[in-house]
């Protein structure tokens, strides 16, 4: 994979500033509502995001080949009874573990990256994607809950696409990954989101 087609660390920590950024613009709103074409609220989609962040860097870390590690399940939330507040603090704080644990891994390391369809292995590199994407995502439904803009930059979301062309996700039916001059747009459709107005 070519270097512009990396989404690296400082990608990673450039989608979580944004999302945090966001998110406190609507600190003060409605929380409980439902996040963009989600079933779940605002506060639990937040939640989940953390917990996209964090999971990689206990998977990158324990270096399993065989499976997620038992640390925690496959579970690592900041809580339901989490204020909007929290769920920012907990964003920041998984990114900082997430690109210490990929910084400091050997380039040689590998561990288990996902566990569906099949069991898949990757190296460092691969795992600011892996937080990356769900985060880029999630970051955008809870926004279009609360109303607040989220547009994340084309270089960052060109590299995201491309770093995850190959994933299982977008082999499905309606899944599909496109490729045109619209990277954020086409993270969206594929991911059967639509941009805000």
């Amino acid at each position: 994979m070519s270097a512009a087609a990396i989404f690296s660390t400082a990608d990673l920590e450039c989608v979580s500033a944004l999302a945090a950024s966001a998110w406190r613009v609507g600190v003060d709103r409605d929380w409980s509502v439902t996040a963009g074409t989600l079933e779940w609220t605002c506060t639990k989609t937040a939640d989940h995001a953390v917990d996209t962040v964090l999971a990689p860097a206990f998977f990158l870390a324990s270096r399993k080949l065989d499976g997620y590690p038992a640390l925690g399940g496959s579970d690592f939330t900041v809580g339901s009874d989490a204020t909007p507040v929290d769920l920012i603090e907990g964003l920041e704080t998984a990114t900082r573990i997430l690109v210490a644990v990929i910084t400091t891994a050997e380039p040689s390391a590998r561990a288990v990256i996902r566990r569906s369809p099949e069991i898949g292995v990757a190296g460092p590199d691969a795992f600011a994607a892996r937080g990356g994407l769900e985060l880029i995502l999630h970051a955008h439904d809870v926004c279009a809950g609360l109303g607040v803009p989220f547009e994340p930059p084309a270089d960052v979301c060109h590299r995201l696409r491309e770093h995850t062309r190959t994933w299982p996700m977008w082999s499905g039916p309606g899944n599909e990954l496109g490729s045109s001059d619209d990277p954020w747009g086409d993270l969206l459709t594929g991911a059967g989101r639509r941009r805000q107005p």
